[in-house]
């Protein structure tokens, strides 16, 4: 039994489109995504655990954005447990040269204060899922060698905010690059960034896994 999956909890999901996927749409509430496929994997396995999800993904997001409404989306539902997906389009911003962007540097420390506030405020469970990249990069793109480059600069500090904070973590990846090395990245994606229904299965299965480790 999962002490994170325990019954009349409320769990609280927080990122960008990858875990949007809709929800504020005709998807609403939790998305077409791994949030819901999470949810359906939980009920499915434990169908007598009522479990209260709450999806606050907003598309697009980095996590200057995050910060700015944690106390609104994440504090305020004073949620029992709290998973935190951020960083592609953190690294996208620092890339491309945005007068808003959020180099690795900025990245950690905005990611410090919201985690330090939760700790403060909630004192509640926390999984952090890495930022990653579903490309090998075999066709020798610029543009894609670039993000592969700065990425682990990005991963390393979800690493080092999760050994500060003591959370759990998923190290999203190395899941995609071990899929890799079996099928093309077609088979989760229709490009790096954003994964297909496979794709979110995949990252759906892994957090399951990492909760029950």
């Amino acid at each position: 039994m999962s002490d994170w999956l325990q019954d009349g909890t409320t769990f609280l999901f927080i990122g960008d489109s990858i875990t949007d996927c809709g929800r504020r749409d005709v998807e609403a509430p939790l998305g077409n995504g791994y949030v819901r496929t999470f949810t359906e994997l939980v009920t499915a396995r434990w169908p007598e655990r009522r479990i209260e999800w709450i999806n606050k993904g907003i598309g697009g997001n980095k996590v200057s954005d995050l910060h700015g409404r944690w106390r609104d989306d994440v504090l305020l539902h004073r949620p029992d447990r709290l998973s935190v997906k951020i960083g592609i389009n953190d690294l996208h911003s620092s890339l491309g040269g945005a007068p808003d962007a959020v180099p690795p540097e900025r990245f950690e420390v905005l990611y410090d204060e919201v985690l330090g506030l939760t700790r403060r405020e909630l004192g509640c469970p926390v999984v952090l899922i890495s930022p990653f990249y579903i490309s090998l990069n075999e066709g020798g793109d610029p543009f894609q060698a670039q993000v592969l480059d700065l990425l682990p600069r990005y991963i390393e500090v979800v690493e080092r905010m999760s050994e500060k904070y003591g959370t759990r973590l998923l190290r999203l990846q190395d899941v995609f690059q071990e899929q890799l090395r079996y099928r093309g990245a077609g088979t989760f994606c229709p490009e790096p960034v954003h994964p297909n229904h496979a794709g979110h299965t995949v990252i759906a299965q892994a957090l399951l896994e990492t909760l029950e480790s």
